[in-house]
């Protein structure tokens, strides 16, 4: 097949299987399925390399967004489909990606959701109020805002008591199997706060034998089931202990211990950066994407302008 006969869909087949040969997550790698074969093929699959344009770009995008796909479903599969292309200019298979210069306008009549962060009355509560089972975890994510993921990936070696720190360098994935972070960013190390020291001083003493060596193992020594912790401990002990929505239902998924950190980390003024570090954000635009609010102070506000009119009209 010539590279003036090359479709969409041989670009599609051929970036699912550098995926593979680099070894992505099984996650990840059905997530780039879906995209691919639910989405991209069944529109613009048969459409040639040679002949995309950015209009076709924009009409495919917008037939995604007048339907039932979410904006943020949108996002993910425009990432896939620039990947795509990128892999078809590598090829030589298409002269320039035509889908990287067409974005996803921003919604000017709606506001992006802005993440729910439990209160330090909340915090403190889940604090006290963890099942002995989990309470080493929890702890270690309100304190140094780790993934649940990489949570249950953590080993005993990767626990440095001498320095004082947690080295993360693998996660557990849906399906239980220990991989590489998210991203590069992800490999990091976070300090350990006095109380993190002492919990998981304690915890070591006491943590179900892993042949893994992992820190939060389930009662076999195997990686523990995310849905399990929701479900079975974090889920029923936020409602008994009423940390609930209008419904009844449990205020926040284990996601909001990650939130809280960084809700910690703001109000000790730590910079930005900083913070997007710690939290292994690939790059500062997600970090204030998510937390920017959280940096708003207004009161702050008006004493900085009271200082900075003070400071002209004085000189």
């Amino acid at each position: 097949m010539s590279k003036q006969t090359k479709t969409v869909s041989d670009a599609c087949n051929s970036w699912l299987r550098t995926c593979e040969r680099n070894e992505l997550e099984r996650s990840t790698m059905k997530a780039y399925r879906s995209h691919t074969k639910i989405h991209i093929e069944p529109k613009i699959g048969d459409l040639l390399l040679a002949d995309l344009s950015r209009g076709d770009i924009r009409d495919f995008m917008d037939d995604l967004l007048d339907g039932d796909v979410s904006r943020a479903q949108v996002k993910k599969i425009m990432v896939s489909l620039r990947a795509i292309l990128t892999e078809a200019v590598e090829r030589e298979w298409a002269s320039h990606n035509v889908a990287a210069e067409v974005k996803l306008k921003r919604n000017s009549r709606s506001h992006s959701k802005r993440v729910e962060v439990p209160t330090k009355q909340e915090i403190k509560k889940i604090i006290a109020k963890a099942p002995d089972t989990h309470r080493a975890m929890f702890i270690t994510a309100i304190f140094t805002g780790m993934r649940i993921s990489e949570l249950r990936g953590l080993t005993w070696d990767a626990v440095d008591f001498d320095r004082r720190v947690i080295q993360v360098r693998q996660r557990a994935d849906e399906y239980c199997e220990i991989g590489l972070p998210k991203s590069r960013a992800g490999t990091r190390e976070i300090p350990m706060a006095p109380t993190v020291f002492d919990e998981l001083s304690v915890w070591k003493e006491n943590a179900p034998e892993s042949s893994l060596n992992l820190v939060f193992p389930n009662t076999v020594g195997k990686v523990q089931n995310y849905s399990n912790i929701y479900n079975r401990v974090f889920k029923p002990m936020l409602v008994n202990e009423g940390i609930v929505d209008e419904n009844g239902e449990a205020k926040f998924g284990i996601h909001a211990l990650r939130h809280a950190a960084a809700s910690l980390f703001i109000e000790q003024g730590w910079n930005p950066k900083k913070i997007q570090t710690l939290l292994g954000h690939a790059s500062i635009t997600m970090t204030m994407d998510v937390y920017g609010h959280l940096f708003e102070n207004a009161e702050e506000g008006v004493s900085m302008f009271e200082k900075l009119d003070a400071d002209l009209m004085a000189a």
